[in-house]
């Protein structure tokens, strides 16, 4: 499965020009891909200005979604601010060619920025099945949480994929704790970061990175804006998985709502 990685500046709550900005990168996609990966809040950047930006479900920036996915034929994933019943939702979508979607709520709003006093938290994690992987997307603040990124054998997957606005005063950390998820979760884990400086005066460097089931770098795309397209391949997972079967001693548990 070939997966691109959107690592790109954000226009701070500029939704029309941040969408037409993609298109135009994702127009000259170096090689086709299966999977297409923005960052979070790509329409506006890491912004509390909800009740300005937020659109309902299926309004401007689904509709554009629905175009990017059928003109490249990828599965689109990306977050972007949602209003529904009179609450804000840091949503991310995954949305097929065909025009049909799935979507999660980010669960762990980040309070440092006062984002638990703009959005409303998500309740259940999602699991994407595209070209026969199993993909579990959740949205930069969860990568902090590892029982709620825990694999478990009624929600397996193969790929763990976070969207991020991740501030470059904790590269270390985003770095760190990818690596980790992988490495615990025997999964692919993806990172896809933005860079540039948005309204808040908070810098960001990128640092997308795309590690292994060993916890092994597979590409770290710097600081640059830029699209790397990773080529993810089923067997080495399985083989390892096989002969290292960690997830077998794993511990169950529930999440509470």
């Amino acid at each position: 499965m070939r997966v691109a990685l959107v690592q790109t500046s954000l226009e701070w709550e500029n939704p029309s020009y941040n969408r037409a900005n993609l298109e135009e990168k994702i127009a000259d996609l170096p090689e086709p891909a299966d999977v297409l990966v923005l960052p979070e809040l790509f329409t506006t950047g890491f912004s509390m200005n909800a009740a300005h930006f937020a659109e309902p479900l299926n309004s401007t920036t689904t509709r554009w979604m629905k175009m990017i996915a059928a003109q490249t034929q990828a599965l689109v994933v990306g977050s972007f601010a949602v209003k529904e019943s009179g609450a804000f939702y840091n949503r991310l979508l995954g949305m097929r060619p065909d025009g049909t979607y799935q979507y999660y709520d980010k669960r762990h709003l980040f309070r440092m920025g006062e984002e638990h006093q703009t959005y409303h938290p998500g309740r259940e994690r999602l699991l994407l099945n595209w070209k026969g992987w199993q993909i579990c997307p959740l949205v930069c603040y969860d990568l902090r949480f590892p029982v709620w990124s825990r694999q478990s054998p009624q929600n397996p997957y193969d790929v763990l994929l976070y969207v991020a606005n991740w501030p470059s005063a904790r590269t270390y950390a985003w770095e760190t704790l990818l690596k980790a998820r992988a490495i615990e979760n025997l999964s692919y884990c993806l990172g896809v970061n933005r860079i540039g400086t948005d309204g808040n005066g908070l810098d960001y460097t990128g640092g997308s990175l795309a590690v292994d089931f060993a916890g092994e770098l597979i590409t770290d795309l710097g600081q640059a804006e830029t699209i790397k397209v990773v080529k993810l391949e089923k067997e080495p997972l399985n083989v390892f998985r096989q002969r290292f079967p960690a997830h077998l001693d794993a511990d169950s548990f529930d999440i509470r709502p």
